[in-house]
């Protein structure tokens, strides 16, 4: 009898490792991740651009309707007198659009002297008597006859971008930009000389954006941090001084966070401004149903036009707008940072500088963090004078972006299909090959001209 020592152990089967599971993914970070990778498509600048400065202008027709409505009623006018007007100049701007974003950069180089030319020219009869006109209190208007007028320093931003652009551009190709003297002449004094036709009239608000545009080209371009600091530190003082030299200038820089209109109603306009933005809520009154623009909110369509927007669409309406323009900013500083072109370069960013920092300014005096500069909203606010230049400009975006290597490539590959098939056509009938029609017959091989 054997013993049970003897017996073989029964075989037991190979413990396998039990896989471990990949880590789940951060829903966020795969938001984040997809985000990225659609920021980084060829085409993605072009359509934010062209998208958010749509929506922004037609957001702005609509609230120029509802904010003029009473004023154009006062004034014994058809309600719908403002919102004609304005899209009539939004139809012409339009137009322009088109007629940039279709320009050749060489050809938007090549207006640049001439458009700065025409500004002058145009900035120099506004203070001659009997051409230019006043309103509220500045002269930088010319009268075109009837209701139709013409704000020449709207154009003089165009011009500024444009032709300090094209400056740089040529200074950068000749490497003269390591020298502080090319950086300043003439692009400081043209300037200047653009501030002082604009300040002769009286309006601080415009001259802040030329200034602007100045700084922007200049830290485009690279200037040292003193230069950049003499700069401004020098238009800071002449700005001091314009400002204290003028009561009321100086009573627009006391309103500040003003919450009371203050003797003789000195603050009236900051004060309904923000009451107006404190009525709206979350989600606002509802379209059409503003207090404030009853006759209680001065310029309720033009400079305050985003106070009325809050009160009526609430803080959903004045943060949907705010995420345009921040898009459009974004977008802008993205086509200026991608190109390997100086001009294109220069241009983008004074463009994204100008209309970035006019809607800064528009805002921070609505809210009564800054002082009331008497600045339209870009593409938002009431005026064909302002409108007109600012599509323009955004057609300039439109085509740097298209200008773009790989965004040529994308939108060359998005012919439409009936382009496609004539291009194949003509390919066919040039002998690249056969010739195929789009029939439900048997398809028959082209025949020699000598074959019958």
């Amino acid at each position: 009898m054997s013993s049970s020592s003897s017996r073989t152990p029964a075989k037991r089967p190979p413990v396998r490792p039990t896989p471990l599971r990949p880590p789940r993914d951060n829903p966020l970070r795969g938001l984040h991740i997809q985000v990225r990778r659609a920021w980084d498509r060829p085409l993605t600048a072009y359509y934010v651009i062209l998208g958010s400065s749509l929506l922004i202008t037609v957001l702005g027709l609509v609230m120029v309707y509802s904010a003029s409505m009473i004023k154009a009623l006062q004034l014994s006018l058809p309600a719908s007198y403002f919102f004609r007007k304005q899209f009539v100049a939004a139809v012409i701007g339009a137009l322009l659009l088109l007629i940039a974003a279709r320009m050749p950069v060489k050809l938007h180089r090549a207006l640049a002297y001439p458009m700065l030319a025409g500004s002058v020219f145009l900035m120099v009869l506004v203070q001659i008597p009997g051409i230019g006109m006043a309103v509220n209190g500045n002269q930088n208007w010319i009268s075109l006859g009837g209701p139709f007028q013409l704000q020449p320093s709207e154009f003089g931003k165009l011009a500024l971008v444009l032709w300090g652009a094209d400056l740089l551009a040529r200074k950068q190709d000749k490497r003269l930009l390591s020298q502080w003297k090319h950086m300043l002449v003439p692009l400081v004094p043209v300037t200047f000389m653009l501030l002082g036709l604009i300040m002769l009239g009286g309006d601080m608000g415009t001259a802040i954006i030329l200034a602007a545009i100045l700084f922007g080209l200049l830290w485009l371009v690279g200037a040292p941090t003193r230069l950049f600091a003499g700069v401004l530190s020098g238009a800071a003082l002449i700005g001091a001084i314009l400002i204290k030299t003028n009561p009321n200038r100086m009573a627009r820089l006391s309103c500040i966070g003003a919450t009371e209109p203050g003797p003789n109603d000195m603050c009236w306009q900051a004060v309904h401004g923000i009451y107006a933005l404190a009525s709206g809520g979350l989600f606002g009154s509802g379209l059409g149903a503003s207090v404030e623009k009853w006759g209680q909110l001065p310029e309720a369509h033009t400079d305050f036009i985003f106070a009325v927007t809050g009160e009526e669409l609430g803080l959903a309406g004045t943060l949907s707008v705010l995420a345009l323009f921040a898009a459009l900013g974004y977008a802008g500083i993205r086509v200026a940072g991608r190109t390997e072109d100086p001009f294109v370069r220069y241009a983008a960013g004074g463009v994204t500088t100008w209309i970035t920092a006019q809607a800064v300014v528009n805002v921070g005096a609505v809210l009564g963090l800054l002082p009331i500069a008497g600045v339209p909203l870009p593409l938002f606010s009431y005026g064909g004078s302002a409108l007109l230049p600012t599509m323009f400009a955004i057609g300039l975006l439109i085509a740097f972006a298209r200008e773009e290597p790989a965004a040529r490539a994308a939108l060359a590959m998005r012919q439409p299909v009936f382009g496609r098939k004539r291009a194949a056509v003509r390919g066919s009938e040039s002998g690249r090959g056969p010739r195929r029609w789009n029939t439900m017959r048997r398809r028959a091989t082209a025949r020699t001209s000598g074959e019958r």
